[in-house]
């Protein structure tokens, strides 16, 4: 199955939070999983502010060897549209219209995705509370 894997999945895989340990099932093969441009600036952008340059690097070299799904035209104006139905930031409307454009769902962690056609979420868990 194609799947594009939002920012906030990454995230949480790359943390190996609670979530992202849920999430590890839900990974698509590299041949399966699709990388929107926008996603790669907002990882890029994370792993600058969150992590070491070389793990940046790693990152950002791993998801060239996935399917790397550049921002065009139609999925811009299909994403102004997404905007306007389901009330959804810009990325995230351009990382949803690029899975639609695809034929493919999105993996989020993301609630605002929540009840959206052709997505996989796995919500945020709370980290357990200190005694």
């Amino acid at each position: 199955m194609r799947r594009v894997v939002d920012t906030s999945a990454w995230i949480e895989f790359l943390l190996a939070s609670p979530t992202g340990k849920a999430l590890a099932t839900e990974i698509p093969t590299r041949e399966d999983w699709l990388v929107p441009t926008i996603v790669q600036l907002e990882l890029a952008k994370w792993l600058h502010r969150e992590a070491k340059d070389d793990m940046a690097d790693t990152i950002a070299a791993f998801s060239e060897m996935c399917v790397v799904v550049p921002l065009d035209t139609r999925t811009a104006l299909a994403a102004a549209h997404l905007c306007a139905q389901y009330r959804l930031a810009t990325a995230d409307a351009i990382v949803y219209a690029t899975a639609l454009s695809q034929d493919a769902d999105l993996l989020t962690c993301d609630a605002h995705f929540s009840g959206l056609p052709n997505v996989t979420l796995i919500p945020k868990t709370a980290p357990p509370a200190t005694p």
